[in-house]
């Protein structure tokens, strides 16, 4: 079970605790110093980790100016070591603080008379060409090593030559004519134009520039006919195009022609290459008659490895607006018919060729164009589309090579598809994927249990009598052998919980437990736990945790599992909540409530400092608090039967001229309800803002909590506390919206039927009678007899970002203030590192840092001076882009005022939607501000009742200097 911990402690911490930079750096400083060359090049190896640990400028400044010294002094082998540091680290590059300095150091190699050295210091230029991109010194180096009679050196500078013209455009615009006459003139020898070619991609920093090299490309194309030759222009002729963007549709038809004309297979492979690279990065500069063209050559070749290749373009293509573009024709052109139909013929051709890609590639055209062209001559495709599905499915499945798989994982995709846009054909879908689940090998069963699950989720299509079926094979599984068994077992689960939303019969969950017994680790029951536990599932999720306490290495896994029980526990307690029966309702939450809080205590002392558990214990507190205001709601409405409006009630309200009054106590409670509900509203937005991280099913279950809490204090404010002005127009869903999953679908249905019910009961009946409150309560049962979901998030990080704050300057000890003068202002400047984990920006990316920096009194010192209320505090925002995960930016700030002042900076992210999130840090540090010493000698000169010199009275704060 100790893999347990790896699904949410694995991206926690960004390194142990080891040495600080400073030791680090003077360790490595040794290695680099000894008379040995073994340590040295360790040393010179070992940075690039301590770069990634200790990310800031100081650190990579006076490592890089070391390594520079080495490569200065070093041997050969030394220097190429650097040159790898400095490769990998090239994202480090910018933090250099003395840049002069560091280029001095490497470029006196230069000059050496080993073209080895020379070839290595210009590719450490070259490396470093956006830091120097424009070094004149560089620029002439690298021209002269161009002409060098050691080959070693020439390719060296051709290296340095790509990378410099693709960051100056000076210097790409004076090595142009240069390169074309390299690679025209005859004593270049070929293997050395074929490496010179590839830097005129980089000459798109204007127009002119592009349109010279792609005339000399031009030229080269039709000069040099043969097949290297050709490909590496054509190759090059792309990558200018896909940079430099006005020349695509030139180039498009270029390759077309080659692909049609040119008869040597490698040109047409290379062609239908820069073909999909063209359709990837600009499907709409694709033009109808560019996609016949690719068509009929599709239909035309004999080739299946060819027909393959162009078939990956058109369902690239066929998956953006290209399709539209290509059935769309101009009215009253009769040959829409034909062009449409050559496409479709194609695809239908392919969808039954024996070789299983090029049948993918027909599928997927057949169902991207289902799912994009709703034209009515279009739907017989979709019939089509599923036919294909199913002779792929079956043929697939009884296959377990990797070529088999990835066609299955394309055809089950397009299944899904095609079941999102076209509901109708979802039935059909279902029973092919369970009638070949039987027959189906096990890598395959597992990839069709997920398609299962996703359709399932989307549409509510898995009947209970299915469920039978589904059954037995858990039962033939749990027999068998293999070694994908445990992931089967967990996949077919899921399935089975998604088919049965409402709730497992007990004969599900004893064949379930009884496979888990036989044949399963403590992992794998895990893992069907948490599915359960996402589905609603609790009372099964609480039995599997249960016997898995005991199985665990370590006690914080076993607080993680006692928590993941007693959650599960109180989730179950409200199952059993009805409809009309409050007391009972009060006892069901009451009882929930207890498991929530010994859950809650377990969870805390499941966190570490590297894993805090923050979004886990904030939804579950959010939870322990949302039942609480509803138990506290049912009490509110019940107290109008046990303390009902006092007799003078009436007169009360029109004496005061408030209405409510005649309702009696029960006003005030309610006034007090929807304050509560809005609150928790709020904190479930904080919960959201702060999940950068969170994957999108999971926001939308915090986001459906949020809208229940809105709900409930809407219906209060509609129902009892401002009947007259409740507005019921903003609060009606469209029905639209797509809804991801059975408990979206569930929660949904309850906000319109409570949305509906509010509204016809705000029409009928003034204010407050026992409808009112009853069906107050309703709502709230109804909110609570669906069960909770939880979401991935919360036991899984898939992704992890984090940022790092260093200010400056900075006291060495934090409780120690900086000393400043009143009369000057402090530069504070904030550096920043944004760390990630395994998989960066999986599903939202940092387009902006939003760094805020405040400052509030703590502690007054001396005379009490009238000031403005300006200058009492700072309040300052900055928005920086990161760029290579680094930013850094500086505040002025005043302290008029003498004594110690609290400075906080706080970060928060901006992701590319624009979406503010508030993922922290926060950084405290301390200033006091002192009495500049001409003002304090005035002062005192003042107290003692001397009248200041004259020499005095004429000095100002220049002259002191």
């Amino acid at each position: 079970m100790a893999a347990g911990g790896k699904s949410f402690l694995a991206d926690a911490g960004y390194g142990e605790q080891e040495l600080d930079a400073n030791s680090a750096l003077m360790e490595l400083d040794k290695g680099l110093r000894s008379g040995k060359l073994g340590e040295q090049c360790e040393a010179v190896v070992r940075f690039p980790r301590l770069f990634q640990k200790y990310p800031f400028p100081i650190l990579i400044n006076s490592a890089f100016l070391k390594l520079a010294d080495v490569f200065r002094v070093g041997n050969n082998f030394l220097r190429l070591c650097v040159l790898k540091v400095t490769q990998q680290s090239e994202k480090h590059l910018e933090k250099i603080l003395n840049v002069d300095e560091f280029v001095k150091r490497v470029f006196s190699v230069i000059h050496s008379n080993d073209p080895v050295a020379r070839a290595i210091t210009l590719r450490m230029l070259g490396s470093m060409a956006s830091i120097i991109p424009e070094r004149k010194n560089a620029h002439h180096s690298i021209r002269q090593s161009l002409d060098s009679h050691d080959n070693v050196e020439v390719e060296a500078a051709i290296f340095a030559a790509a990378n410099f013209s693709a960051q100056s455009k000076d210097f790409a615009a004076g090595i142009c004519n240069k390169i074309s006459e390299m690679i025209q003139g005859l004593a270049t020898p070929v293997d050395l134009k074929l490496k010179l070619i590839p830097i005129l991609q980089h000459m798109h920093h204007d127009a002119s520039l592009a349109s010279s090299s792609r005339q000399l490309l031009q030229q080269l194309v039709t000069s040099y006919p043969s097949t290297k030759m050709v490909i590496v222009t054509l190759h090059t002729f792309t990558l200018l195009a896909a940079s430099s963007l006005v020349d695509i549709p030139k180039q498009v038809q270029l390759l077309l022609q080659y692909l049609k004309n040119d008869p040597r297979k490698a040109v047409k492979r290379l062609a239908i290459q820069d073909l999909k690279l063209l359709a990837n990065k600009m499907p709409h500069t694709w033009s109808r008659e560019n996609i016949q063209a690719l068509c009929e050559s599709a239909l035309h070749t004999p080739y299946d490895s060819l027909k393959l290749g162009m078939l990956s373009v058109l369902s690239t293509l066929s998956g953006t607006i290209a399709i539209k573009q290509y059935f769309s024709s101009a009215p009253g052109t009769a040959a829409t018919t034909a062009r449409s139909f050559d496409l479709v013929k194609l695809a239908q051709e392919c969808c039954y060729h024996n070789n299983r890609g090029i049948a993918a590639h027909g599928v997927r055209i057949l169902t991207n164009i289902s799912a994009s062209c709703q034209e009515k001559d279009l739907l017989p495709l979709e019939q089509d589309a599923v036919f294909g599905l199913e002779s792929l499915l079956v043929l697939c499945s009884q296959d377990d090579s990797p070529g088999a798989q990835a066609t299955l994982k394309i055809t089950l995709t397009c299944m899904v598809k095609l079941v999102k846009c076209r509901p109708h054909l979802s039935q059909s879908v279902v029973e092919s994927l369970l009638t070949q689940l039987h027959s189906a090998q096990d890598a395959a069963r597992i990839l069709m249990c997920h398609c299962l699950a996703a359709i399932a989720m989307q549409l509510p299509v898995l009947a209970d009598g299915m469920l039978g079926d589904l059954m037995e094979l858990y039962k033939v599984i749990g027999q068998s052998t293999t070694d994908k068994k445990q992931e089967l077992l967990v996949s077919l689960a899921t399935v089975i919980f998604v088919s049965s939303q409402k709730a497992l019969s007990p004969e599900i969950k004893t064949v379930i437990k009884q496979q888990l017994e036989n044949a399963s680790n403590g992992w794998t029951a895990y893992r069907i736990a948490r599915q359960a536990s996402r589905m609603g599932n609790h009372d099964m999720a609480r039995e599997l945790y249960q016997s898995l306490l005991t199985q665990v290495a370590s006690e914080h896994f076993y607080f993680w599992l006692n928590s993941l029980k007693e959650f599960s526990h109180a989730e179950q307690c409200l199952t059993g909540l009805q409809e009309d029966n409050y007391s009972s309702a009060l006892s069901c939450i009451a009882e929930a409530l207890k498991s929530y809080h010994k859950g809650i205590a377990s969870l805390t002392a499941a966190s570490t400092p590297l894993n805090p558990l923050s979004f886990q214990c904030g939804f579950v507190k959010l939870r322990i608090d949302l039942l609480q205001a509803f138990s506290q709601l049912i009490c509110t409405c019940n107290s109008l039967k046990t303390s009902p409006p006092p007799a003078i009630a009436t007169t009360i309200a029109m004496t005061s001229g408030n209405d409510l009054q005649r309702c009696g106590r029960i006003s005030n409670q309610m006034k007090l309800s929807m304050e509560e509900f809005r609150n928790l509203a709020v904190r479930y937005g904080d919960l959201y803002q702060s999940s950068f991280d969170a994957d999108s099913a999971t926001l939308r279950n915090v986001e459906l909590q949020q809208q229940s809490c809105l709900l409930i204090s809407h219906a209060i404010e509609a129902l009892i506390l401002d009947p007259e002005s409740a507005n019921f127009q903003e609060y009606s869903s469209n029905g639209a919206a797509h809804v991801e999953s059975e408990y979206e679908r569930r929660m949904m249905s309850v906000f319109n039927h409570v949305l509906e019910e509010v509204e016809s009961l705000n029409r009928k009946y003034a204010p407050v009678s026992y409808l009112h409150t009853a069906c107050l309560c309703s709502a709230v049962i109804a909110l609570l007899k669906v069960p909770l979901s939880f979401q991935r998030y919360f036991f899984q990080k898939l992704q992890s970002t984090s940022i790092k704050l260093a200010l400056s300057p900075s006291p060495r000890n934090p409780a120690e203030p900086i000393a400043v003068q009143n009369n000057q202002q402090l530069a504070l400047k904030v550096e920043g590192v944004v760390q990630h984990g395994s998989k960066p920006g999986l599903f939202r990316k940092i387009q902006s840092v939003c760094l805020n920096v405040s400052s509030v009194l703590q502690s007054k010192s001396g005379q009490d001076y009238k000031i403005p209320i300006d200058n009492m505090t700072n309040e300052m925002e900055q928005r920086v882009e990161p760029h290579n995960d680094y930013f850094s930016t500086q505040f002025l700030l005043n302290f008029v005022i003498l004594g110690t002042h609290n400075i906080t900076v706080e970060s928060s992210v901006i992701d590319s939607n624009g979406i503010v999130w508030k993922t922290g840090p926060k950084t405290t540090i301390f200033v006091k501000s002192l009495e500049d010493p001409y003002s304090q000698q005035v002062r005192l000169q003042q107290q003692q009742g001397q009248p200041p010199s004259q020499q005095q009275q004429q000095r100002t704060a220049y002259s002191r200097f």
